[in-house]
Order: structure tokens, then sequence, then C-alpha cells
């Protein structure tokens, strides 16, 4: 088969049936699966934040042993990060992911066995280590199958899981709480056990969904295959000079270790908010657990919108680095207007407004970084930045806790917060300066 009719040209090739075809049938057969992987993988990690609505007087935890715990997750998942990317990239993805979600599954049911701080923490912390390389897992194999023009938007649509597993999480989460005291159960270990079963379930189904690459899949026709080969060596070569990125080269990069700052004042933001917001809800509305659950919908539900609208663009115009900064300065504004707002309903549009600017940078963030990251490089490259990226998510809850133990109210941690990545997009913008050759 003469390969030269599939050496299309990437940026006049829009229109091209094959290539609709290919991309089609990629995005539905891998997309929707990864999302359902992502929602779960987002519940285990943020469902503390509802069962502290009982947990944490139960067992009497204070404020900042709650932050603490909630962010230590985040240290486990940093130590094992890299090496957990760099195995995943010799293995393989179907074996790699699926014994990250079973174990951290099994740990996130175990933590229904939570008796105080110490228990509290190493869960945690083991929690973390299980999960550590499953997001950038997630991205390096996106860029496995998508040619970058469309890594942006298919990043943003797996990415939205996060948002919606807040839609979804919210109110299931706050009507697990109310199975409180079956069996003699807390309605907090209700929450635990039955949000980690799924993991296991989904981990053994990776064994038989994901294929490795696309060389190896049943269902893309070998004429699209070649195409797809073609793509992503060129785009290769062209990031490279030379057919593979080593990881040395990536971590000398000067925009990976930017890219690692600007990550970490996005996840501080995030996190800062996920964790706590079931608590700041409740003092804010008093409302009972699931009514709780069910307003913690609203800027779930304006980060998933944003973000997939932010994606687009972000690809129909193929900018990147202004999509994203623009996105964290709009966070910052979510943040520093919810210090001075008097009335629940402005409190939870300040949420929303946080909340859709730090969802809404994800998509162009992930794209910036696989622009110029391949290979061995790519692993390495998406693994240290989300690792270095992810203490933010220590951090932010701690910062919550500390303040809110500190001051006797949220206003100091969210003025923190929206100070934070208020910097992240200031970075963003400079990272015009960061450049190669410059």
């Amino acid at each position: 088969m003469n390969k030269a009719k599939f050496r299309l040209d990437i940026n006049e090739s829009a229109t091209h049936p094959l290539e609709k075809r290919a991309i089609r049938r990629m995005t539905l057969r891998l997309i929707p699966f990864m999302f359902i992987l992502y929602i779960v993988a987002y519940l285990d990690r943020v469902n503390v934040g509802f069962a502290a609505l009982q947990m944490n007087a139960e067992l009497q935890l204070s404020n900042a042993v709650f932050g603490f715990g909630s962010g230590i997750f985040f240290i486990g998942y940093f130590l094992f990060e890299i090496p957990s990317n760099l195995i995943l990239h010799k293995v393989g993805a179907r074996v790699w992911i699926a014994r990250i979600m079973i174990s951290w599954g099994v740990i996130a049911s175990a933590m229904m066995f939570v008796t105080g701080p110490k228990s509290f923490y190493a869960l945690r912390f083991l929690l973390g280590f299980a999960e550590a390389g499953f997001f950038p897992g997630m991205i390096l194999y996106l860029t496995y199958w998508f040619p970058h023009k469309y890594l942006a938007r298919n990043v943003a649509l797996f990415m939205t899981a996060t948002a919606l597993a807040g839609v979804v999480g919210g109110p299931v989460s706050g009507a697990l709480l109310e199975m409180h005291g079956i069996l003699g159960v807390s309605g907090w270990q209700w929450l635990f056990l039955l949000e980690g079963i799924p993991a296991v379930l989904l981990g053994f189904a990776v064994f038989f969904y994901l294929p490795e690459r696309p060389e190896k899949s049943a269902w893309l026709p070998q004429k699209e295959k070649e195409w797809l080969r073609e793509q992503l060596a060129r785009e290769h070569q062209k990031k490279t000079g030379e057919p593979e990125q080593g990881l040395f080269q990536a971590i000398r990069s000067g925009r990976v270790w930017v890219l690692c700052l600007i990550y970490f004042t996005l996840v501080v933001s995030m996190y800062g908010i996920a964790m706590w917001m079931p608590l700041m809800l409740k003092n804010i509305t008093g409302f009972s657990n699931f009514l709780v659950g069910v307003v913690s919908i609203l800027p779930y539900l304006a980060a998933a919108v944003f973000m997939v609208i932010i994606g687009i663009s972000s690809d129909r115009t193929g900018e990147r680095r202004l999509h994203m900064a623009g996105s964290l300065i709009l966070a910052s504004f979510g943040f520093l207007l919810s210090v001075f707002t008097g009335s629940a309903v402005w409190s939870v549009v300040c949420l929303a407004i946080a909340a859709a600017g730090i969802w809404g940078a994800l998509g162009p963030f992930w794209a910036f970084a696989g622009s110029f990251l391949s290979g061995t490089g790519a692993a390495g490259g998406f693994a240290l930045i989300n690792s270095i990226g992810n203490l933010g998510g220590f951090t932010g809850p701690w910062l919550m806790g500390f303040f809110r133990d500190s001051t006797g109210s949220y206003a100091t941690g969210m003025t923190s917060l929206g100070l934070i990545i208020f910097a992240g997009g200031i970075m963003a913008w400079l990272l015009k300066f960061c450049q190669r050759g410059r």
C-alpha cells in the first residue's frame, strides 16, 4: 500500500474523510470509558470532604487535622508519581492503569476503618501512593492516539470528569451519609465503602477494554492506523528534531519547570475548594447534608461547561497560553470576590466563577505541555509536572484548615487561594518568554 496518500498535511486535512473517521472512532471508543474512570478517581480523592460532615465530629478531628489529612494524599502521590508513569510507559497502559485502580479502590474502601488522626493520615497517604500515575498516565495515553490539533478538546472532554464527578458525587455522597446507623455503621463509613468498590470493578474492566497502542487496536481499521502513525511520527519529529525525546532533556526544559509552578498554583486552588466546599456550604447555608450535596452541583456544573468551551476554543484557534492565563485569572477573581459577599447565593456564584476558571485552564494547560514533549520525555515530563504540581493538593487543604482554625472564618483562606492562582495566571502569560531557543 502506498503510504504517501496518508501523509496529509496536518494544517490542511481538517475536512479529509479518513481523518474525520479516525478521530471520531477513537473519541467514541476511548473518551467515554476514560471519562468514567476519572469520575471514579476524583470521587475517591475528594469524597473525604463530604465524609467530614459527620466524620470530623464523630472522631473529634480538628480543622487543621482534617486539612492536613486531606492533603497528605498528595505527598504519597508525589513520591510515586514519576516512577509510576515510567513503569506505565514500559509495561503498557492496560496492565498498569488496572493495577492503579484496583489498589486505590481497596484502600478507598478501607478508609471506613479510620479511628483517629493517625489512621486517617496513614490511609490518605497510602491512597495517594496507590493512585499515583493515574492522571498523567491518562494524559500520556491520549498522546498515543490523538494528534496535537485534537488534544486540548479531548483532554478537556476527559477532564470534565472531575467537574461532573462533583455534579454526580455531591448528591450521591449526601445520600450515602443518610445511611447513618444502618447495620450499626456510620454514614461516612458507608460513603467510603460504597464509593471505593467501583474502582476495583473498573480496574478489571480496563484489562479487556483499553488497547495498549493504536497499532494493537482491533477496532481501528488499517488505513486509519497508518494515517495516525504518519501524523504522530511527524509531530514527534517536529517537537524534538529527533525521533524521541529523552527524560533528561525534558527535565532540563525551562518550560517544564514553569509549568510545574503554574500547575502547583492551579492545584492549590482546586483542592483548596474541593476538599472544603461541603463544609463551607454547610456553614453558609445551614442545609442538611443531602441538600449541601445538591447545592455543590452548581460550581462543578459551571466548571464542566466552561471547560468544554475553553477546550474547543483553544483547539479551533490553536492558542493555548492565553486561554490558560485568562482562565486562571478569572478563577482568582472568583476567590477574591467571595470574601466580600454577604449572602449564600452570591457565595455560591463566586465559587462557580472560581471553579469555572480552574477547570477551564486544564485543557489548554496539558495541550501546551503536549506540544513540546514526546516519547519518554512526555512520560517523565507529564509525571514531573503533575507530581510537583500536585504538592499543591497538600498545600491548599492544609492552608484552608490552618486559617479556619486560626481566624475562625474561611475569608483568609479564600484570599490566599485567589492570590496564589493569580500568580499562576501571570506565569502562564509569561510563558511566551520561555520559548525554545530564548
